[in-house]
């Protein structure tokens, strides 16, 4: 898909921010409740702890929207502590449980989000001091990333290949600060998007050749697996 300007990027952000997590939630609805205490591609979590990332994020990012609407600049997360916390407390529901949130989020998401083009989206917002569309982009990115990590290793796998190529785009450009100073993404050999994988922190498809440089931190105001 061609993404030319901040409008078409904006639209398809929303649209396919939206498919990832209808086919989250789609791929949810037929886990086993043992699946949620198993461990998911990251390490130390739970598929719950995962899904409860995901609500706990969206959520978040639906209060900045909110707040963008009202011409208001709120906190993200009320602290670090707190968001941990949430994840925690979200981590042990029910197959059920996690649907209906999930659900419920996306039904707010879709009230709350602004139309492509709408001015709303420079709307200054509490993420990284950027403006809403920053926040969108963000959502973009841990919806399609988390929704690898939440059902690996499960018969719902979702894979890699749902990452379309505006995705690889955008997370190639927003993750390239984690390479060593002096190295490009183009210096790494490999498949495009094995290489987007590994930038995210991920285990490609297919092995990257040669020896990688370390990778810095994810790019966030708030740390971030």
């Amino acid at each position: 898909m061609a993404v030319t300007g901040p409008t078409e990027t904006t639209g398809h952000a929303l649209a396919d921010s939206f498919a990832a997590l209808d086919g989250l939630l789609s791929a949810v609805e037929r886990l086993d409740p043992e699946d949620l205490a198993g461990p998911s591609a990251l390490v130390g979590w739970t598929r719950g702890h995962v899904l409860s990332h995901v609500a706990g994020l969206g959520t978040a990012l639906l209060g900045q929207a909110r707040a963008a609407a009202r011409g208001e600049v709120v906190p993200v997360y009320a602290s670090q502590a707190a968001r941990d916390a949430g994840i925690e407390a979200g981590a042990g529901r029910t197959v059920a449980e996690h649907l209906a949130v999930l659900r419920a989020l996306r039904d707010d998401l879709a009230a709350a989000w602004p139309e492509p083009g709408s001015p709303v989206w420079d709307a200054p917002t509490g993420y990284r001091a950027g403006p809403l569309s920053g926040c969108l982009l963000a959502w973009w990115r841990e919806v399609r990333i988390h929704a690898v990590d939440a059902l690996s290793g499960t018969a719902q796998e979702i894979g890699f290949e749902t990452w379309d190529d505006a995705l690889h785009a955008h997370l190639r450009q927003f993750l390239a600060v984690r390479l060593p100073r002096g190295v490009s993404v183009d210096d790494v050999a490999g498949d495009p998007r094995d290489v987007t994988v590994w930038l995210a922190g991920r285990v490609p498809p297919t092995p990257l050749p040669g020896d990688l440089p370390a990778l810095g931190p994810w790019p966030s105001a708030t740390p971030a697996r």
